[in-house]
Protein backbone atom coordinates (compact mmCIF):
# COMPACT_ATOMS: atom_id res chain seq x y z
CA UNK A 1 0.00 0.00 0.00
CA UNK A 2 1.87 3.63 -1.48
CA UNK A 3 2.28 5.57 1.91
CA UNK A 4 0.17 8.44 0.41
CA UNK A 5 -2.94 6.00 0.95
CA UNK A 6 -2.14 6.04 4.56
CA UNK A 7 -2.01 9.59 5.20
CA UNK A 8 -4.84 10.22 2.40
CA UNK A 9 -7.15 7.22 2.52
CA UNK A 10 -10.27 7.20 0.28
CA UNK A 11 -9.28 9.06 -2.38
CA UNK A 12 -10.03 9.40 -5.05
CA UNK A 13 -13.43 10.89 -5.03
CA UNK A 14 -16.80 10.69 -6.76
CA UNK A 15 -19.58 13.48 -7.35
CA UNK A 16 -22.67 13.44 -9.61
CA UNK A 17 -20.18 14.57 -12.64
CA UNK A 18 -16.57 14.55 -11.00
CA UNK A 19 -13.72 12.31 -10.00
CA UNK A 20 -11.16 13.96 -7.67
CA UNK A 21 -7.97 12.76 -7.44
CA UNK A 22 -4.41 13.38 -6.75
CA UNK A 23 -2.84 15.41 -8.87
CA UNK A 24 -0.07 13.35 -11.22
CA UNK A 25 2.98 14.01 -13.08
CA UNK A 26 1.33 14.16 -16.52
CA UNK A 27 -0.93 16.46 -15.45
CA UNK A 28 1.83 19.43 -16.06
CA UNK A 29 0.94 20.53 -19.48
CA UNK A 30 -2.65 20.99 -18.13
CA UNK A 31 -1.88 22.67 -14.95
CA UNK A 32 0.10 24.80 -16.84
CA UNK A 33 -2.49 25.26 -19.74
CA UNK A 34 -4.83 26.59 -16.68
CA UNK A 35 -2.02 28.88 -14.51
CA UNK A 36 -0.98 30.40 -17.83
CA UNK A 37 -4.16 31.77 -18.17
CA UNK A 38 -4.79 35.47 -16.92
CA UNK A 39 -8.23 35.00 -16.13
CA UNK A 40 -8.09 31.90 -14.57
CA UNK A 41 -5.50 33.37 -12.27
CA UNK A 42 -7.05 36.99 -12.03
CA UNK A 43 -8.07 36.59 -8.65
CA UNK A 44 -4.83 33.59 -7.40
CA UNK A 45 -2.24 35.29 -4.96
CA UNK A 46 0.52 34.86 -7.46
CA UNK A 47 0.52 35.87 -11.10
CA UNK A 48 0.03 33.78 -14.60
CA UNK A 49 2.71 31.08 -15.10
CA UNK A 50 4.73 32.13 -18.32
CA UNK A 51 6.88 28.88 -18.48
CA UNK A 52 5.83 25.25 -18.59
CA UNK A 53 8.36 24.68 -16.26
CA UNK A 54 7.05 25.97 -13.21
CA UNK A 55 3.82 23.50 -13.50
CA UNK A 56 6.33 20.80 -13.47
CA UNK A 57 8.05 22.45 -9.92
CA UNK A 58 4.89 23.09 -8.52
CA UNK A 59 3.26 19.14 -8.90
CA UNK A 60 7.04 17.98 -7.59
CA UNK A 61 6.52 20.29 -4.56
CA UNK A 62 2.89 19.20 -4.55
CA UNK A 63 3.45 15.41 -4.20
CA UNK A 64 6.43 16.27 -1.91
CA UNK A 65 3.97 18.08 0.38
CA UNK A 66 1.49 15.19 -0.01
CA UNK A 67 4.00 12.32 0.96
CA UNK A 68 4.36 14.21 4.32
CA UNK A 69 0.58 14.61 4.32
CA UNK A 70 0.58 18.65 4.77
CA UNK A 71 -1.11 18.86 1.49
CA UNK A 72 -3.25 17.49 -0.89
CA UNK A 73 -3.63 19.06 -4.53
CA UNK A 74 -6.98 16.86 -5.82
CA UNK A 75 -7.46 16.84 -9.86
CA UNK A 76 -10.62 17.93 -11.14
CA UNK A 77 -11.84 15.48 -14.00
CA UNK A 78 -15.31 14.16 -15.44
CA UNK A 79 -13.56 10.90 -15.70
CA UNK A 80 -10.62 9.24 -13.85
CA UNK A 81 -8.62 9.64 -17.44
CA UNK A 82 -9.96 12.57 -18.44
CA UNK A 83 -8.61 16.21 -18.90
CA UNK A 84 -7.63 18.62 -16.02
CA UNK A 85 -10.63 20.65 -15.37
CA UNK A 86 -9.45 22.25 -12.22
CA UNK A 87 -8.08 21.84 -9.05
CA UNK A 88 -8.52 21.52 -5.58
CA UNK A 89 -6.00 22.15 -3.22
CA UNK A 90 -6.16 21.76 0.46
CA UNK A 91 -3.13 22.95 2.60
CA UNK A 92 -2.01 24.43 5.79
CA UNK A 93 -2.75 21.23 7.01
CA UNK A 94 -2.49 20.78 10.32
CA UNK A 95 -3.54 17.12 11.83
CA UNK A 96 -2.93 18.15 15.68
CA UNK A 97 -5.56 21.43 15.11
CA UNK A 98 -7.22 19.84 12.77
CA UNK A 99 -7.91 22.47 10.39
CA UNK A 100 -6.55 23.02 6.78
CA UNK A 101 -7.11 25.67 4.11
CA UNK A 102 -8.42 25.36 0.74
CA UNK A 103 -8.20 27.23 -3.13
CA UNK A 104 -9.64 25.99 -6.13
CA UNK A 105 -9.49 26.64 -10.04
CA UNK A 106 -10.90 25.58 -12.32
CA UNK A 107 -10.91 26.29 -16.33
CA UNK A 108 -13.50 29.15 -18.40
CA UNK A 109 -15.27 26.93 -20.08
CA UNK A 110 -16.78 25.36 -16.74
CA UNK A 111 -16.89 27.76 -14.90
CA UNK A 112 -20.91 29.17 -13.88
CA UNK A 113 -21.95 25.56 -14.18
CA UNK A 114 -21.98 24.42 -10.49
CA UNK A 115 -19.36 22.42 -10.64
CA UNK A 116 -16.73 23.74 -8.35
CA UNK A 117 -19.77 23.68 -5.30
CA UNK A 118 -20.12 20.32 -6.89
CA UNK A 119 -16.41 19.30 -5.96
CA UNK A 120 -15.79 20.89 -2.75
CA UNK A 121 -18.85 19.44 -1.30
CA UNK A 122 -16.94 16.41 -1.58
CA UNK A 123 -13.50 17.73 -0.66
CA UNK A 124 -15.18 19.07 2.26
CA UNK A 125 -16.79 16.01 3.46
CA UNK A 126 -13.78 13.91 2.70
CA UNK A 127 -11.69 16.48 5.17
CA UNK A 128 -15.01 16.37 8.23
CA UNK A 129 -15.64 12.89 7.67
CA UNK A 130 -12.14 11.08 6.74
CA UNK A 131 -9.61 13.16 7.97
CA UNK A 132 -11.81 14.39 10.95
CA UNK A 133 -10.87 17.91 10.73
CA UNK A 134 -12.47 20.33 13.01
CA UNK A 135 -12.33 23.58 10.85
CA UNK A 136 -11.50 24.51 6.88
CA UNK A 137 -10.23 28.21 6.06
CA UNK A 138 -10.20 29.78 2.50
CA UNK A 139 -9.24 33.27 1.58
CA UNK A 140 -9.84 34.92 -1.18
CA UNK A 141 -10.36 38.79 -3.07
CA UNK A 142 -13.38 39.94 -1.57
CA UNK A 143 -14.12 41.14 -4.89
CA UNK A 144 -14.49 38.08 -6.55
CA UNK A 145 -17.96 37.54 -6.10
CA UNK A 146 -18.43 34.28 -7.86
CA UNK A 147 -16.21 32.22 -5.02
CA UNK A 148 -17.40 34.01 -1.94
CA UNK A 149 -21.13 32.68 -3.23
CA UNK A 150 -19.28 29.47 -3.54
CA UNK A 151 -18.21 29.21 -0.21
CA UNK A 152 -20.96 30.86 1.41
CA UNK A 153 -23.63 28.24 -0.62
CA UNK A 154 -21.34 25.82 1.22
CA UNK A 155 -22.06 27.15 4.80
CA UNK A 156 -18.47 29.11 5.28
CA UNK A 157 -18.69 32.45 7.41
CA UNK A 158 -16.78 35.53 6.42
CA UNK A 159 -14.63 35.87 9.31
CA UNK A 160 -12.52 38.91 8.60
CA UNK A 161 -10.50 41.39 6.12
CA UNK A 162 -7.10 41.55 5.76
CA UNK A 163 -6.32 44.71 4.03
CA UNK A 164 -3.84 45.18 1.42
CA UNK A 165 -2.88 41.54 1.88
CA UNK A 166 -1.36 40.55 -1.39
CA UNK A 167 0.34 42.41 -4.49
CA UNK A 168 -0.64 40.99 -7.67
CA UNK A 169 0.58 42.20 -11.07
CA UNK A 170 1.86 45.09 -9.38
CA UNK A 171 -1.39 45.90 -7.32
CA UNK A 172 -1.93 45.80 -3.63
CA UNK A 173 -5.23 43.42 -2.79
CA UNK A 174 -7.45 42.92 0.32
CA UNK A 175 -8.26 39.05 1.48
CA UNK A 176 -11.30 38.59 2.81
CA UNK A 177 -10.94 34.89 5.51
CA UNK A 178 -13.62 32.82 5.52
CA UNK A 179 -13.99 29.45 8.07
CA UNK A 180 -16.37 26.65 8.20
CA UNK A 181 -16.13 24.55 11.56
CA UNK A 182 -17.73 20.95 11.21
CA UNK A 183 -20.31 21.34 13.30
CA UNK A 184 -21.86 24.06 11.20
CA UNK A 185 -21.23 21.58 8.21
CA UNK A 186 -23.42 18.95 10.78
CA UNK A 187 -26.27 21.04 11.47
CA UNK A 188 -26.58 22.19 7.78
CA UNK A 189 -26.71 18.41 6.67
CA UNK A 190 -24.28 19.34 3.82
CA UNK A 191 -22.18 17.08 3.78
CA UNK A 192 -23.61 14.11 5.69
Amino acid sequence: MPANSLLFPGLPLHSARLVLSPIRRDDAAALFALQSDPDVMHWWNHPAWTRPAEARAQIDDDLAAQATGTQLKLALRESVDGPLLGICVVFALDRDAARAEIGYLLAPGRQGHGYMHEALQQVLAYLFNTLQLHRVEAEIDPRNHASAHVLERLGFHREGLLRQRWRIQGELADSAVYGLLADDAVRSATFA
